[in-house]
């Protein structure tokens, strides 16, 4: 068992361009920032975009692989590796703590750590040094049982456990414009409403993003890389703290805009 601290803030990480983990861009100068001003983490639980299962999956192996699941990038970006260790401890954990559904350890080694989690956790943690586990993605779910599980993941932030939601709120890859000098104004306006939605508290309107409007259905076209927010609001105490450490909408459709909790 953890032994008990303060809370530990909860941050969620828009990561878009995976070349984030290897360019120095202002995104990878915010997140070593954001790493820089919160209590060193006696662990790390991620919830990335990029691992969609059928169910709750945990990571429990000893030595979670890098996992570069994505393509037509350098050669360099391939070669990244980042060693953090695994916790079957905090996978117990995670696993006792969650009520609402089964959650299953996977122990074989049929994940890792994917790019959601590694291009940004380099950044912050540079040494891999600290232990690590992702949490799946149910894609049979609805939004509330999302931001429901996340809630059921509070006490961790008493253990000294940082949960990182890494995402984006605005991602639809499809109308991506690499050349884009301007985001599109759909991109703008919904990440301008989710900006004043989080500060306001107004979760249920967020989790019920699809009653938002035109622009917040363009912005999330699939649910994945908005879902990792739900996870981390729910963590949100009543009157606790949020502000926003990154924010840009590059390449028309992507919004980076990061926040933290506490």
């Amino acid at each position: 068992m953890m032994t008990e601290s303060a809370p530990m803030p909860a941050l969620f990480i828009g990561h878009g361009n995976p070349l984030n983990a290897i360019e120095e861009t202002v995104y990878a100068a915010a997140w070593r920032a954001a790493a820089a001003s919160i209590p060193r983490p006696t662990a790390i639980l991620c919830v990335s975009a990029h691992w969609e299962t059928e169910g709750t999956f945990v990571t429990a192996m000893e030595q979670p692989k890098t996992i570069h699941d994505f393509y037509g990038f350098p050669d360099a970006l391939y070669q990244v590796q980042y060693p953090a260790p695994g916790s079957r401890s905090l996978a117990e954990r995670v696993r006792q703590l969650v009520a609402s559904t089964a959650v299953r350890l996977d122990d074989g080694y049929s994940w890792g750590l994917d790019h959601g989690a590694w291009s940004v956790l380099r950044r912050m943690y540079p040494r891999a040094d600290i232990p690590t586990v992702q949490l799946s993605l149910d894609r049979t779910q609805h939004l509330r049982f999302h931001y429901d599980l996340g809630a059921e993941l509070a006490a961790l932030r008493n253990e000294g456990v940082l949960i990182v939601g890494s995402g984006n709120i605005v991602h639809n890859l499809r109308l991506l414009q690499w050349d884009a000098a301007e985001p599109y104004p759909w991109a703008a306006e919904f990440d301008r409403q989710a900006a004043e939605l989080i500060l306001a508290g107004e979760h249920d309107r967020l989790v019920a993003y699809p009653a938002l409007g035109e622009a917040a259905r363009l912005s999330i076209p699939t649910t994945e890389h908005y879902l990792p927010l739900l996870y981390v609001l729910a963590l949100q105490e009543p009157g606790e703290a949020v502000s926003f450490f990154a924010e840009g909408l590059p390449l028309g459709s992507i919004s980076m805009r990061s926040l933290r909790i506490g």
